[in-house]
């Protein structure tokens, strides 16, 4: 499956990013990828060329805010562990700013802007 992101837009959405290269591309298919199971697949069964501008954009960086957010905190969200702690230090992700969804972990930020698209409510589309 190809990327709905490409470099260009990962360098307009996310500038100062860190992934460059093999590791964007690789990064940018991992996150379409999560991002059409977010819309349970609606993407891909419409083709993103027959989506509306609006949701073409929209989806374009979610991809890229989402392969960021991957890039930052990846090992950590896909950890088995539930929690974790040294000599009274923990870490624990704020469930404010975070939805899981199938599997998927994604900001809020991401999953707001595909709910602005209309692919991601849980009824019939």
């Amino acid at each position: 499956m190809a990327a709905y992101a490409s470099a260009e837009d990962y360098a307009r959405y996310c500038p100062g990013g860190s992934l460059t290269g093999d590791i964007l591309n690789a990064a940018l298919e991992r996150a379409s990828n999560q991002v059409d199971g977010l819309c349970f697949g609606r993407i891909r069964r419409a083709g993103f060329e027959h989506l509306t501008e609006f949701q073409q954009e929209r989806i374009c960086e979610a991809v890229c805010r989402h392969a960021d957010f991957l890039a930052a905190y990846g090992d950590a969200l896909e950890s088995p562990l539930d929690s974790y702690g040294i000599n009274g230090v923990s870490m624990t992700f704020d469930a404010s700013r975070i939805v899981r969804q199938g599997g998927v972990t994604v900001s809020g930020e991401v999953y707001g802007l595909l709910l602005q698209t209309g692919l991601a409510h849980r009824g019939v589309w």
